[in-house]
């Protein structure tokens, strides 16, 4: 990851992230209890916004977002823990979390398979997994214009890909899903999933 994309990433999506965002990740976070492992935690975003988790860790690959995020950790009503990690080799132990919260991240991830393999492996047995993410949209039309505009978007917003099938990596896995919420045209979803 560059070292600027950090600096700007706030600026461009805190119109998105003040609006509707905000209300989303804030109802999707509600069902985040327990042990929590926040997947790509970016900026911090989300840090605020739990309320029910006895306590986050937090992974993140890049020391600039990390960096970036302590003023929104100081926000936090439950202890938020910051590990530098990869989605792909998870420093934990087997079922040791009762919620993962993945959101907006899946994009940039580069092995999906291997972050879902990693996910359920620390998931606990019946836990939940909670995504907010922009996927491949179903009109075939709009589909198409994400498969074009993809590779140079990846450029532009360090390896973001806007064409993935997220939800369907995630059932092919064998997990099941218990609730999707789609917005914006079917471009993001909003998924509750059971480690199964």
């Amino acid at each position: 990851m560059s070292s600027t994309f950090p600096k700007w990433y706030d600026f461009f999506m805190g119109p998105l992230e003040r609006g509707k965002f905000k209300r989303v990740r804030r109802d999707l976070l509600k069902s985040a209890t327990g042990k929590v492992l926040e997947i790509g935690s970016g900026t911090g975003v989300n840090f605020p916004l739990y309320r029910n988790a006895d306590h986050v860790i937090a992974i993140e690959p890049s020391q600039n977002m990390i960096d970036q995020s302590q003023s929104k950790r100081q926000l936090a009503v439950v202890p938020i823990e910051m590990v530098n990690a990869s989605a792909e080799k998870l420093p934990f132990e087997d079922h040791t979390f009762d919620t993962v919260v993945a959101t907006l991240v899946f994009c940039t991830i580069p092995n999906v398979d291997e972050a879902i393999n990693e996910l359920k492996r620390v998931c606990k047995p019946n836990g939940k997994i909670l995504l907010f993410e922009h996927v491949k949209m179903e009109n075939t039309v709009l589909s198409s214009m994400q498969e074009g505009l993809t590779p140079l978007w990846k450029k532009i917003c360090d390896g973001c890909c806007l064409n993935r099938e997220t939800l369907q990596a995630f059932t092919s896995q064998g997990l099941k899903i218990e609730r999707v919420e789609k917005f914006y045209k079917d471009l993001f979803i909003v998924a509750e999933l059971r480690n199964r």
